[in-house]
């Protein structure tokens, strides 16, 4: 009753924030921002400039990310690694029917390039060795401003509201690996996982009316949208600018086990399973604003919870090969199952003086193989140069494809150098590419005009490691 009273009286004043209530679906915009589209395409420098190939190699502590008996390859007592990833974009939306383009770039104060930490610290004593750290899983970010053609509702009608995301995914995992005998290694771990969205996107007339009429639309707002006057579109805004603090975030968990094993002195097998994510719901404020023709910008608050957003899991198979004194190679074929957790994303609103709706945004995304290859060429006693490639089948859709989700690179090349400075002390880096991969969208649900996006990426990573 607080509801119905509260939108007639905005009906009449400016026409009812019940279409704000539609853009609760762009919520779902927020996946993931790195490579291999939620997930970063290597943990740790070492990985990162061998491709990504993780499974069967000593990648330092980052390996506890990937397959966690691999910390048994580890030769000093104790180690201790701190490190920062930088992620720098090149992202570009074509409107087909006009031509225009919008291109992400710093317009917001927490946009890209996105900077994520990495710390951990290893102990090993007899057959065991265990760990923990603090990393970035992966994210997405995307900041196209106020002014483009995505800022355009039906009827080219211009907001001044602005489209743009930023996921980050933070790990913190605890792992343990035994050495079982020469030749076997055994691991497991635990993670801790944090994952925050902001979000701000605007959902075009043409949108909303293809998602009620899919069925995708349900809740006590949805009968009052037909009050509105002259509904043009919704927005919904939920982002803070801090460097980490999100709109909506949520705590959960995930598990991996790993092992390795010894072929011969030089050959070495290894495979590892990471669990789908358990999170919570992700929760937080947000604003929904309904944008009418007659009416004008009807901004309604309230509370937004997006269900069952998850990370994948992923089962890993990986040989390395030492090929001479100096060279190594290392080869992975990972399956990642994403069908399982992005067919739909759900969100619900709540606002603040009562009603809800609820949203189911088509995603459907497939599981996706990805080949690793890898190289490490030890030049000296102190350098090391590595390199390698990384190749993953498409997992987005072009039909449900989002222009904030620009999450489909799929073609790596890395390059990388590590440096002892001292017994026990090392510098790491790695720089890999992502090529520009492009994707159509023909129209709604998820773009009201058609559109080509396009992505390229360059990630770096800088580690140092200090054994002790």
């Amino acid at each position: 009753m607080t509801t119905s009273r509260q939108i007639s009286r905005a009906c009449a004043r400016r026409s009812a924030g019940l279409a704000a209530t539609i853009t609760v679906l762009l919520t779902g915009a927020g996946t993931a921002q790195a490579t291999d589209v939620f997930r970063l395409e290597g943990f740790g420098a070492i990985s990162r400039g061998m491709g990504g190939a993780a499974m069967a190699y000593d990648t330092g502590l980052a390996g506890m990310m990937t397959n966690p008996a691999t910390l048994s390859l580890m030769t000093a007592d104790n180690a201790l690694q701190v490190g920062l990833d930088l992620v720098t974009t090149d992202i570009k939306v074509r409107n087909e029917a006009t031509g225009e383009h919008a291109s992400s770039d710093a317009h917001g104060q927490n946009r890209g390039p996105y900077f994520a930490p990495q710390v951990a610290y290893g102990r090993h004593r007899g057959t065991w060795s265990i760990g923990a750290g603090l990393f970035a899983q992966g994210g997405l970010g995307t900041e196209y401003g106020r002014d483009s053609f995505l800022s355009r509702a039906s009827g080219n009608l211009d907001t001044g509201l602005g489209n743009s995301s930023r996921l980050l995914v933070l790990n913190i995992p605890l792992a343990a690996s035994v050495k079982v005998s020469d030749a076997l290694t055994l691991g497991a771990g635990i993670d801790a996982v944090w994952q925050g969205l902001n979000l701000d996107l605007l959902l075009a007339a043409d949108q909303v009316g293809s998602l009620i009429g899919a069925g995708r639309v349900s809740g006590a707002l949805l009968p009052v949208l037909g009050g509105l006057p002259d509904l043009r579109g919704a927005h919904f805004s939920l982002t803070r600018n801090s460097p980490v603090a999100s709109g909506v975030s949520a705590w959960g968990y995930t598990a991996r086990v790993g092992m390795t094993y010894a072929l011969s002195s030089d050959s070495r097998l290894g495979a590892a399973y990471t669990a789908r994510s358990r999170m919570a719901d992700m929760d937080g404020r947000a604003t929904l604003t309904a944008i009418d023709g007659i009416a004008g910008q009807i901004a309604l608050p309230g509370k937004i919870r997006i269900h069952d957003f998850e990370m994948p899991a992923m089962a890993s198979l990986g040989i390395s090969q030492r090929v001479s004194d100096r060279l190594d190679v290392a080869v992975d074929l990972s399956r990642v199952y994403w069908s399982s957790v992005m067919k739909d994303i759900k969100v619900a609103f709540v606002a603040d003086g009562g009603g809800d709706l609820a949203i189911a945004l088509p995603q459907n995304y497939r599981d996706q193989t990805i080949l690793a290859m890898g190289a490490a060429y030890r030049a000296d006693e102190r350098l090391t140069l590595r390199g390698g490639f990384r190749i993953a089948q498409q997992a987005l859709r072009g039909s449900t494809l989002f222009a904030v989700i620009p999450a489909i690179p799929r073609r790596h090349l890395a390059i990388g150098v590590g440096y002892a400075l001292s017994d026990r002390s090392s510098l790491d880096f790695a720089w890999s590419h992502a090529f520009e991969e492009r994707m159509d969208n023909a129209g709604p649900p998820n773009t009201s005009a058609a559109i080509a996006v396009s992505h390229a990426q360059d990630n770096a990573t800088l580690v140092y490691t200090y054994r002790f």
